[in-house]
């Protein structure tokens, strides 16, 4: 196998380095393949050179699969003896689920948050408490059940993103099943989230089918229970690395993207 990866415009520091299998050469080809439509949001290299970290918005998930989450996460991982490596890759529909996939792949959590092209603003105090929930997920509380962006590729309506989650906090066992609404406005300023409640799944996906009420809101946490989640923010910690998941070719029909600058949903969130 051939050193294939100096000249990648991303730097993903693979000079002098193989990919350790043949079956993991074609997949990081795979991955990487159209990674000129990576935007970078944030990056974190190891002082030991075995593991570098990377969130990236993607501009061309929107020529995917109707839905597709617009972020991608990577982990390399280094054999510095044998100068080979691996990989790990995910797709997030949010920025706070991406960092929490970083962070347990084993990346800091400071090193996630996003430090070049700034996008769309939290409009509230309850958007940045959220996004902490889903950042930190004290516990393993959300397991991520499905999620949908709506990215009507226009100026005249915003992104909206919904990211439904069984959580598995007690306080939760009558309506376990959470839907995560992110709206960005069609200015691409600023954006919401709201945690809607439900007892069911089915209850979910019809309220974001039919909008037929308001999206019935989970209660406000009290002082005692948000303290504890910034307890478990402070001590978040790496846990085993995810299984490798590669995301398939672009398929569907192409839309003609607006400029790159409203695209950026990320921000430096």
């Amino acid at each position: 196998m051939d050193d294939l990866y100096e000249s990648l415009e991303h730097d993903y520091r693979l000079a002098g380095f193989q990919a350790a299998t043949e079956t993991i050469e074609d997949d990081f080809i795979r991955v990487t393949l159209s990674d000129d439509m990576f935007v970078p949001m944030a990056d974190h290299h190891s002082a030991d050179g075995r593991d570098s970290y990377f969130l990236f918005y993607d501009r061309a998930a929107i020529w995917d699969v109707p839905g597709q989450a617009e972020f991608v996460t990577l982990h390399i991982a280094r054999d510095t003896e044998q100068r080979t490596f691996a990989f790990e890759v995910e797709r997030a529909p949010v920025v706070p689920l991406a960092q929490n996939w970083l962070i347990r792949q084993g990346c800091p959590p400071e090193a996630t948050l996003a430090t070049r092209n700034h996008g769309p603003r939290p409009a509230d105090a309850l958007t940045s408490r959220l996004e902490d929930q889903l950042r930190t997920n004290p516990d393993g509380r959300y397991e991520v059940l499905d999620d949908f962006t709506d990215n009507p590729c226009t100026f005249d309506f915003g992104v909206e993103t919904r990211t439904l989650v069984y959580d598995h906090h007690p306080d939760s066992a009558s309506a376990p099943y959470r839907l995560f609404l992110e709206e960005t406005d069609k200015y691409f300023q600023t954006y919401t989230v709201r945690e809607g409640t439900f007892a069911t799944a089915e209850a979910a996906d019809d309220w974001a089918m039919t909008r037929a009420t308001p999206l019935p809101l989970a209660p406000t946490p009290d002082a005692s229970s948000t303290h504890r989640a910034q307890a478990a923010r402070a001590r978040s910690t790496a846990k085993p690395p995810a299984p490798l998941a590669v995301p398939p070719s672009a398929v569907g029909t192409p839309r003609t993207p607006p400029p790159a600058a409203a695209r950026t949903r990320g921000g430096a969130r």
